[in-house]
Parts: C-alpha cells; sequence; structure tokens
C-alpha cells in the first residue's frame, strides 16, 4: 500500500470538503451530492489517516494499468461506480482476496461507511477514487477491467434531468473500452423508468450482450450479488439486476 505521497492527504481534505474538484473530462459537471451530516470523530479519523493511502492518484496524462494500484498482486481487476455505503463492495472484496476492487463515490459520507469497513475486516484489496467516476473511468488503460458494477444510480426522474443519468452513450463508450472482452458490466434499479433507460442505451450498445433469456434472469437476484440497506428500502418498487457481457473488441473503442 505503502504511505501517501507529501501533501495527498490535504488535496484529499480540500477534494472531500467540495473546495476543489478534478474536472470531468467530457467537460459535464457534477450533480451528486458531496456531503450529509457531519462524521462521527472515527469516521473523520478513518478519511484523515486512512484515505490517503487508498485513494487513487489520477495521471496529467497517460493511463492507468489498475492491476498496479495493489500491493499484492491481483488476479483481475472490478470496478464500482457509485458504491454508496461500500457494503456490495466490502461484501465482495472479502470473498474475493484474489481480485483488487476499485470504488469510485463523491459521497464522503459513504466513503467513510467503506473505510470503516476496509478496517474491520482488513481489506487489502480496495481502492478508492472519491470523486467523479468519469475522470477515473477515462483513465483506465483498455481492456483492463474484468467486471462493473453501476448498482442503484441517481435516477434523475424529471426528463429535463435526464442526461444527468450515468449510464448513457458516453458512459457506456467510456465502460467498453476499459473492461475486457468477456467482463461483465452489472446494472441494477429498483426505478422502472431508469431500468428502461438502461435497457434501451445498453442493448442498443455495439459493445455489450444482454444475458437475460427468461424474466427470471432479471427479477431473481444472482447468488453472489448481495442486498444492501438501500436495496431493502425498495422505494420505487422492486429490484431488477441486468448482467450484460462486454462483446466485441476493446481497442476499437479506445482508438475512436
Amino acid at each position: 500500500m505503502g504511505a501517501p505521497r507529501p501533501g495527498r492527504r490535504a488535496e484529499i481534505r480540500l477534494l472531500l470538503t467540495g473546495r476543489t474538484d478534478t474536472p470531468p473530462t467530457d467537460g459535464q459537471r457534477f450533480f451528486g451530492r458531496r456531503h450529509g451530516r457531519r462524521l462521527r470523530a472515527g469516521r473523520q479519523r478513518l478519511v484523515d489517516d486512512l484515505l490517503p493511502s487508498l485513494a487513487i492518484d489520477l495521471p496529467p496524462d497517460g493511463a492507468i494499468a489498475p492491476d498496479s494500484l495493489f500491493a499484492r498482486p491481483v488476479g483481475d481487476v472490478w470496478l464500482e461506480v457509485g458504491f454508496g455505503a461500500g457494503e456490495h463492495l466490502a461484501w465482495q472484496a472479502c470473498r474475493h482476496p484474489d481480485v483488487g476492487f476499485v470504488g469510485c463515490e463523491p459521497f464522503v459520507n459513504g466513503v467513510a461507511g467503506l473505510l470503516d469497513q476496509v478496517a474491520r475486516l482488513g481489506l487489502g484489496n480496495v481502492r478508492i477514487h472519491p470523486d467523479d467516476a468519469r475522470a477515473l473511468i477515462a483513465a483506465l488503460a483498455p481492456a483492463s477491467v474484468g467486471r462493473a458494477f453501476v448498482l442503484f444510480p441517481d435516477p434523475w426522474p424529471k426528463r429535463r434531468h435526464h442526461e444527468r443519468r450515468f449510464i448513457c452513450p458516453a458512459q457506456l463508450d467510456a465502460l467498453a473500452r476499459c473492461l475486457k472482452p468477456g467482463a461483465e458490466l452489472r446494472l441494477a434499479s429498483d426505478d422502472p423508468g431508469l431500468v428502461d433507460w438502461m435497457l434501451m442505451h445498453a442493448r442498443t450498445h455495439p459493445g455489450f450482450r444482454w444475458r437475460a433469456r427468461r424474466a427470471r434472469d432479471w427479477r431473481q437476484r444472482p447468488d453472489d450479488w448481495p442486498q444492501t440497506r438501500y436495496e431493502l428500502k425498495q422505494l420505487k418498487g422492486p429490484p431488477v439486476f441486468l448482467v450484460f457481457e462486454r462483446t466485441g473488441d476493446p481497442l476499437a473503442l479506445a482508438a475512436g
């Protein structure tokens, strides 16, 4: 893991207090929340002391080989976009110690929640980007990720806000570029409007194939897909689980 480089703690403190932002590569603004209730003292210490050693430095140019982010060799790297309180990511990391996990989450309370689980469970295979996922995804090397999760993203239900939804042609291009051939893209939502939106875009994207063959494939939770506290709320309806496979040539989009 190693010690954070000089000045890293100060950079992260500025980022998490909202005084600076990593500019998104596509020129779009970030619209999500960064702050909730004030952190308890123990979790604030984790943000101050543990996060700098787990946070990912984005290079000014060049690509990140995500397997190089971990102190020990990993057999694969999985990416979670918007990990919320970190329950799903920590569950997966605990059960797949040979896989390196990269989690993106700009909400400081969620970051603190994952840090708490990393510390309690002794997880050495987790790295965190506490900012907009788009900048990290753009920096990942082509065909370097074996699985990606976008679970219960903000549905942005108002029509005028649909362009803020994470799953869109531009981000599907970016995910297709960094995913390995045959890699899984897992999507989930309890919002019917967002489910239709994600299906419309992902099913028509040339880089992905929906694996579902029957209704139970998307209605029934896969065995290796843990239930989280957020999901239990079922705010809009029963959750839907969508699994896509990366198809085609990843270098075609990398060059595009």
